[in-house]
């Protein structure tokens, strides 16, 4: 096992509280890929500007880096969109990363972001969001799961899904 684990999907799927949960059962350590973010791109995302990849692949090597800069278990939650996003962070971490796709419905995901107080990603930008996403092909480690139940039961099928793709 590996031991570094991407928790992925558009804003308002869970990455957080499944990225907790999953360093928590492991016993590893969380890291939040919003507190990587250049503080341009938090702005550029509160005004309700969608980033570019321009605007992205500073982050991503702050996210691949991140998995690689302490003793593994480690669990960033980023976004990850597309198959190049992955790549770059895939290569700054320099070495096998798995992937937890959180993927749900439009009405379950801008339903949760109309919810969340004091996060700079506005529901507005959940469009672009999913007009961007890139699900993971079958020659990538990474498993897709359905956020429509419960956050304890996603986090235990969460942590079943990677444990068996990082054996």
């Amino acid at each position: 096992m590996t031991g570094f684990y991407v928790v992925m999907g558009v804003s308002g799927c869970g990455k957080s509280t499944v990225g907790k949960g999953l360093a928590q059962a492991l016993g590893g350590t969380f890291i939040d890929g919003d507190d990587l973010h250049p503080k341009a791109n938090i702005e550029k995302m509160s005004a309700g500007t969608p980033l570019t990849d321009e605007d992205r692949w500073p982050w991503l090597q702050a996210v691949g880096e991140s998995l690689r800069q302490g003793e593994p278990p480690r669990v960033v939650a980023c976004s990850a969109l597309k198959r190049v996003y992955r790549d770059r962070i895939i290569a700054a971490a320099g070495l096998p990363v798995v992937f937890a796709h959180l993927h749900g419905s439009y009405a379950v995901l801008s339903d949760r972001m109309s919810k969340r107080d004091g996060h700079f990603m506005p529901t507005k930008l959940l469009d672009s969001q999913l007009a961007t996403l890139e699900m993971p092909g079958t020659d990538e480690r990474a498993v897709t799961l359905d956020i429509d139940q419960p956050p304890e039961a996603l986090i235990a099928a969460t942590v079943d899904a990677v444990t068996v793709i990082d054996r």
